[in-house]
């Protein structure tokens, strides 16, 4: 009589082990399923971030070397040039800027799914 509720005990004790290993790797699977999901979202993230980054670096490339051409024409024949070239260039850049530092704003939040 002992020895068989000995023999169950140890039964249910290694089928409920094997219960909970189960559990275990479910919440595992689940774990990594979320975490996939996240770098999923970093990747989308990243790739709009990249490209309105480029395109912010082109427009302040460009600004900030017009108003570098536009400061190498003052004082000369065509100053009123020169002068034209600074604000215009300096708009340009502050625009590029702009474009630069709105390119982070993707970084920090996460991706909204479409349902």
């Amino acid at each position: 009589m002992v020895r068989r509720l000995f023999i169950v005990l140890v039964f249910t004790s290694v089928i409920g082990a094997a219960h909970g290993q189960q559990a275990n790797v479910d919440s595992l699977k689940s774990a990594v399923l979320a975490m996939r999901a996240e770098v999923d979202d970093i990747k989308v993230n990243l790739a709009r971030s990249e490209s309105k980054f480029k395109r912010g670096i082109f427009v302040a490339s460009l600004g900030y070397s017009t108003v570098i051409s536009g400061g190498l024409l003052l004082g000369r024949k065509r100053d009123d040039l020169g002068k034209a070239l600074l604000v215009t260039g300096g708009v340009t850049g502050l625009i590029g800027t702009a474009l630069l530092v709105d390119s982070f704003k993707y970084l920090g939040r996460p991706m909204r799914r479409k349902r």
